[in-house]
């Protein structure tokens, strides 16, 4: 199915707490130590975000060391501080000076989830960056883990999910996401997810049409909840990875066509209760694409991230009174 980690250099750690009030957690995406050129694209109309300025092509710094993905809206931004700190202990950053003298370039982004565990005051703060940056490695748990542990999608359970791909010539393209959004995954006239059409042979287990009755259930249920007329606050966020050598500017535009990765997927989306945004990391490993490479490896890019919310949707597990897909419409799975 691929992965975000089969970028060489790329690792993703996570951590999350569940009960006692708790449904949150962090999701952090690691560039190889000497960092990672870097841009963003921010559509949502409510964002909370971290360090997005310096991403911009006309600004000084030109590599990142991590992206930190986070529930907790604007309170979970400060899971950034503890992958900072870890990075600093560990000598990653921009070099400042002497030996150890670095300053850990750290860009994030969050979700709003508070209160979904049952407590509302409960969020991420620097030990969750700590313990997700502890766990990182080149495995990629998907559906209810790290920021995707309280996520909601459409009145579903949302999540992480993750999808990659290799260009013809030879470059290795990823995406991970964090599916939280106050649009749909479900098309409402047949049940089916919108991104499933994108995906490829073994991204998802065999799927079929569901049954019209529980499209009628899920009908109703969407009804009741009234979010497309009184939407909740949401946020879907992604990272865009390759090992193709980009400038900050074609990470940018990367990222930008990530974006067309959630229109695919998502129904409404970058509504102004969404704070949707999209990260490319580009290790640089590889050859600089022609403009005709660098196309193709935009169209990757996007589908990436459509097969990535897919994936999130049906790794989702039901929680805390939010059904996940798989138990709204189970004959859908063939």
């Amino acid at each position: 199915m691929g992965a975000i980690t089969d970028v060489s250099g790329i690792r993703v750690g996570q951590a999350e707490r569940v009960g006692e009030g708790w449904l949150t957690g962090t999701t952090v995406v690691l560039a190889p130590p000497e960092g990672a050129v870097a841009g963003v694209d921010v559509r949502g109309g409510g964002p909370g975000t971290r360090e997005t300025d310096l991403l911009d092509p006309r600004n000084l710094v030109e590599r990142v060391h991590a992206v930190v993905l986070s529930g907790g809206s604007a309170l979970g931004l400060a899971a950034a501080d503890g992958v900072a700190q870890r990075l600093l202990r560990d000598g990653v950053g921009y070099p400042m000076g002497g030996p150890g003298e670095v300053v850990p370039i750290v860009p994030g982004a969050v979700i709003y989830d508070l209160g979904r565990g049952g407590t509302f005051s409960h969020h991420p703060d620097a030990a969750f960056g700590e313990a997700a940056y502890d766990a990182a490695g080149t495995e990629v748990e998907e559906g209810n883990r790290g920021a995707g542990t309280g996520a909601r999608a459409g009145g579903l359970k949302g999540g992480v999910g993750t999808a990659s791909t290799v260009m013809p010539d030879g470059a290795t393209v990823g995406a991970l996401v964090v599916v939280n959004a106050i649009g749909s995954c479900v098309d409402p006239s047949t049940g089916e997810l919108w991104a499933a059409r994108h995906c490829r042979h073994g991204d998802l287990p065999p799927l079929r049409r569901p049954d019209e009755a529980e499209l009628l259930a899920a009908k109703v249920e969407a009804a009741a909840q009234d979010t497309l007329r009184r939407p909740p606050l949401a946020t879907t966020l992604a990272v865009i990875a390759t090992d193709a050598t980009l400038t900050k500017a074609q990470c940018a535009k990367v990222s930008g066509l990530g974006h067309d990765g959630l229109a695919r997927a998502i129904n409404p989306v970058h509504t102004m209760f969404d704070g949707d945004t999209v990260f490319t990391l580009a290790t640089c490993a590889g050859e600089a694409p022609d403009p005709f490479a660098f196309h193709a490896l935009l169209e990757a890019a996007g589908t990436c991230v459509t097969r990535a919310v897919a994936r999130a949707m049906v790794a989702a597990g039901s929680t805390h009174e939010i059904r996940s897909y798989r138990d709204a419409f189970p004959s859908a799975f063939d």
